[in-house]
């Protein structure tokens, strides 16, 4: 099928890897739909690009039904989507409260099962297709004051292996991307400061973050060659750290 033809659904598409997400697949000829809360677009959309604005609540199953049968109904079919929503906030894990902890894995986790589940009868009517998951390096790493954010990823691998598993014989291949240190539009200033750049260049095998367009361009890649037997699977996008001694 052309990529012209393809429709990809991805959500927290407003900013960050999301939104350069949705540019790379607008760049290649895919027809986009943006999810966000906003129901925006990315900034500076690549010319010609076909994408498209829905309002969606990643914590809302009504939100999340109505957003993509509008998405369906406006492009006559889905064949992909990115779970891309996510939160990240910092705990004391002895001052964290259950209500805290459970807001942030309605919105990293929980989504990412209630939105693949919507998204799979329409993935289904279109003969099968992909999801992309985005998780996270510190899916197998502790770090302090993040537990909600950690479990969070570590339950997005999980998920990644089960849909794909059970998705299999639907012909629908499911990944989970994640990536490590990533530069973005609202980290910039954290990147930027000498003390962050002098742990990075004494901790990080490349000594420097990624870049969303790193991020994009793999994701991209992936539906753009139509790769079915890869499924259930984490790539593990770091530059390298989480296995350097």
């Amino acid at each position: 099928m052309a990529e012209s033809a393809r429709t990809i659904a991805i959500t927290g598409s407003s900013r960050g890897i999301g939104a350069e997400i949705a540019r790379e697949l607008g760049r290649r000829g895919f027809t986009v739909g943006c999810l966000s809360r906003g129901g925006g677009l990315p900034d500076d959309a690549p010319p010609r690009a076909t994408l498209l604005p829905f309002s969606c609540d990643v914590t809302d199953e009504n939100s999340v039904t109505a957003a993509l049968k509008g998405l369906v109904d406006a492009t006559g079919g889905l064949h992909g989507l990115v779970n891309n929503a996510g939160v990240l906030v910092e705990y004391k894990s002895a001052e964290l409260s259950v209500s805290d902890y459970d807001e942030i894995m309605r919105t990293n986790a929980t989504s990412v099962m209630m939105v693949s589940r919507e998204a799979y009868p329409h993935l289904c009517a279109a003969g099968g297709g992909a999801i992309v998951n985005i998780g996270s390096f510190w899916d197998k790493i502790g770090v302090p004051r993040n537990l909600p954010y950690c479990v969070s990823k570590a339950a997005i691998a999980a998920i990644t292996r089960c849909h794909a598993v059970e998705w299999a014989r639907d012909k629908i291949s499911v990944m989970n991307i994640a990536p490590g240190y990533i530069e973005t539009d609202f980290n910039h200033d954290f990147f930027a400061d000498e003390k962050t750049r002098e742990w990075l260049r004494q901790r990080a095998p490349m000594q420097k973050p990624g870049s969303v367009g790193e991020v994009a361009r793999l994701i991209a890649a992936l539906f753009a060659e139509d790769i079915p037997f890869l499924t259930g699977e984490t790539i593990y996008m770091d530059g390298a750290q989480s296995v350097a001694l």
